[in-house]
């Protein structure tokens, strides 16, 4: 209860004269801009690798259970949707986080 009230007060001290509440745009601490940008290249590249890999394995997969083993081939092919989907994912990140933040 007083937790609740303590927000409630703490919130509206900080709105404007407007009654808007600030929403600064986001910005990178100093000398981290650079620091940050290499380690979103390296999870690029493990993504666009992990997404060929897993291609090749699905594949693998489903060669492999051609003959006998049906169940196989059926989770190797279905392992495709899962890939696909992950890749979609990690090339979207860059273009989808800054659009729902205003960056």
């Amino acid at each position: 209860m007083y937790l609740i009230h303590a927000v409630s007060d703490a919130a509206s001290s900080i709105v404007l004269a407007d009654g808007d509440f600030p929403n600064p745009a986001p910005k990178a601490p100093p000398g981290m801009e650079s620091v940050f940008g290499g380690w979103i290249s390296w999870a690029k590249w493990i993504a666009v690798c992990s997404g060929i890999i897993g291609m090749i394995v699905c594949g693998i997969m489903m060669m492999l259970g051609r003959r006998n083993r049906s169940n196989v081939a059926a989770d190797g092919a279905s392992g495709i949707v899962w890939v696909i989907a992950g890749i979609s994912v990690a090339s979207l990140a860059g273009g989808a986080v800054p659009m729902f933040f205003g960056a």
